[in-house]
């Protein structure tokens, strides 16, 4: 082409692509063959043309297009998720768009980095979802009626620069991962109510630990109704510090009942308001304040508890609460120091867990019966040994079936200390028909527990049942489903993926999961071992080198050695495959 000949614009371009194509047409050649081309005759050719996009071309399992307007742009690709969603196709697309400069082809072909960035957007796309540029998005982000999610910058392939990315929130499409964390849930047939962080009225930063405890406690006696749906801790407290519309709320994390409130903490008593808010209309259903000396505490929790359980079922008998209601420490030094404790293990860092050992080591001291104490300690020794900060692996691991056992002789029937417990033993021990004896007894006695169906679905992985191991994992996911560890969950679904041959959705998962958390070494593995497993070696070899940035110890035999993987045999080949070090 001469220099006279060039010729350039500004377009909006528009990348789309199937999912899992080519394994699709590995099944079913013919089938996915014909679907594709349905897809495009049927659906995306009459939504280029009403939205004034012209097809540059297709790509047999995709289509590239331009429109001189960005906002059609992202309204065609929402149109076209939408229609795929809601008519039973077979085939998921991923789309991205970008805003950007390209040279026109004598043939009316369009080149260069304004493609290329769009293209590259749509291979980092989630499944069923849009991912946009931010050139596209400043354009369009006060001119539709739609949400977005920042993702981040992306270093993309073969661009020199950084590009910032934004996920488009729209519709009822998308994958199971994307409608949980993006677009909200579905509200389960029965009561659902999330507990929002209560605000700190005290006027001392060092009381914001006692607040936030204090809601964990409502939080666990909720779940421990059976009628409930309760939303997890950490996804309630997503919200923490933000004003937020309650019906937003609602809408995100797929419950009818938002429980909000404060805490004001002074001159040795406690004041708590609440107040009990219909999600959908807006409407509020019950409030009521409670003050008690601060030695009473446990008592005002019971009654808030009351309060609200009643609100949303009057005829439940206040006898039934009781006896819901978890056992608690007697001693509030020793409480105290667990819910300091409790704030350093959600830090999720080597730091963190070192200082929840050492406050829960205290708690224990004041308090040697205080099983959710021991619990947590254990819980922390365990991941140390887990994620490689053990400095002695042998000590920690005796650590955590000790202290584990210790919660089981005070508090076996907690739900939760038997999850905990299931864990421990079934990535330190290796006594299969006891974690799952002990994690199924856990989601019976409480089956709005996400610890408990979370700890379920990692014994059942680690015990080479990856079938039941999806399972547990999609119902945490459904109970916290706007969770800062999300990671952790999304890569254990990866690893069962992995074992039931599924690799391109565990690659989604992982990938996911790093755009939750980037430094997630763990999700990398699980990238690596999936990617072999395709033959995409180049992009498994790239996943080993940003493993062993994050993980420089990381080796085979060290993975082996830390437990809990024995069963996992595909998940260990492909890392194999890989070429992570022996």
């Amino acid at each position: 082409m001469s220099e006279q000949a060039v010729q350039r614009r500004l377009a909006a371009i528009f990348a789309a692509d199937v999912v899992g194509y080519s394994a699709l047409m590995q099944r079913a050649e013919e089938a996915t063959y014909a679907e594709f081309e349905r897809l495009v005759r049927e659906l995306i050719k009459p939504s280029l043309s009403r939205h004034n996009g012209r097809l540059i071309k297709t790509t047999g399992d995709g289509a590239i297009a331009e429109f001189a307007s960005p906002s059609a742009a992202v309204q065609c690709g929402m149109e076209i998720q939408e229609s795929i969603s809601s008519g039973g196709s077979s085939l998921e697309l991923r789309i991205g768009i970008n805003l950007g400069e390209v040279i026109v082809g004598a043939d009316g072909d369009l080149f260069g980095d304004g493609i290329n960035i769009a293209v590259r957007l749509e291979g980092l796309a989630d499944p069923g979802g849009i991912l946009i540029s931010e050139k596209v998005y400043l354009e369009v982000e006060t001119k539709l009626d739609v949400g977005f999610e920042d993702r981040g910058e992306q270093q993309l392939k073969n661009i020199s620069k950084p590009v910032r990315t934004f996920a488009v929130r729209a519709g009822a499409h998308g994958a199971l991962i994307d409608r949980l964390t993006v677009i909200g849930p579905a509200r389960p047939d029965k009561p659902s109510i999330a507990v929002l962080p209560f605000e700190n009225m005290s006027g001392d930063v060092e009381q914001e630990y006692f607040a936030d405890g204090m809601v964990e406690e409502i939080i666990t006696a909720l779940s421990r109704f059976n009628f409930l749906f309760v939303i997890a801790r950490n996804s309630s407290f997503t919200f923490k510090g933000r004003a937020v519309d309650i019906k937003e709320v609602g809408r995100r994390l797929g419950v009818r009942y938002v429980l909000e409130g404060s805490v004001r903490k002074a001159a040795g008593k406690v004041r708590i308001t609440g107040q009990l808010i219909d999600a959908v209309t807006g409407a509020h259903i019950w409030a009521d304040r409670f003050e008690r000396d601060l030695t009473d505490i446990f008592a005002l929790q019971d009654e808030l508890t009351v309060a609200v359980v009643s609100a949303i079922q009057p005829k439940l008998l206040q006898t039934e609460i009781a006896l819901a209601v978890r056992r608690r420490s007697e001693n509030l030094t020793a409480y105290d120091l667990f819910l300091r404790g409790m704030h350093q293990f959600y830090l999720a860092t080597r730091e963190g867990h070192a200082e929840a050992i050492r406050l829960a080591h205290r708690a224990l001291e004041l308090d040697p019966r205080y099983g959710v104490a021991a619990g947590l300690a254990g819980i922390c020794h365990m991941l140390n040994v887990l994620f490689g900060y053990a400095s002695d692996p042998q000590f920690e691991r005796s650590e955590a079936i000790r202290l584990s056992r210790l919660a089981l002789d005070s508090e076996g029937a907690d739900p939760e200390i038997l999850a905990f417990a299931a864990m421990v033993s079934a990535f330190m021990v290796g006594d299969i028909e006891g974690e799952i004896e002990m994690a199924d007894r856990a989601v019976e006695l409480n089956a709005n527990s996400r610890a408990a169906w979370l700890a379920r679905a990692w014994v059942y992985e680690a015990a080479g049942r990856p079938e039941d191991a999806v399972y547990g994992f999609e119902r945490a996911l459904r109970m916290s489903p706007v969770d800062p560890m999300l990671h952790q969950t999304l890569v254990g679904m990866g690893f069962a993926l992995i074992e039931l041959g599924r690799f391109e959705e565990a690659i989604a998962a992982a990938r996911k999961a790093l755009r939750w958390n980037s430094s997630y070494s763990v999700a990398y593995r699980c990238l690596a071992s999936a990617f072999a497993h395709i033959d995409r070696d180049a992009e498994a070899r790239e996943a080993v080198a940003c493993l062993l940035e994050l993980d420089r110890a990381f080796t085979l035999s060290a993975l082996i050695a830390r437990g809990g993987v024995s069963k996992l045999k595909l998940y260990i080949e492909g890392l194999r495959k890989a070429g992570v070090p022996e």
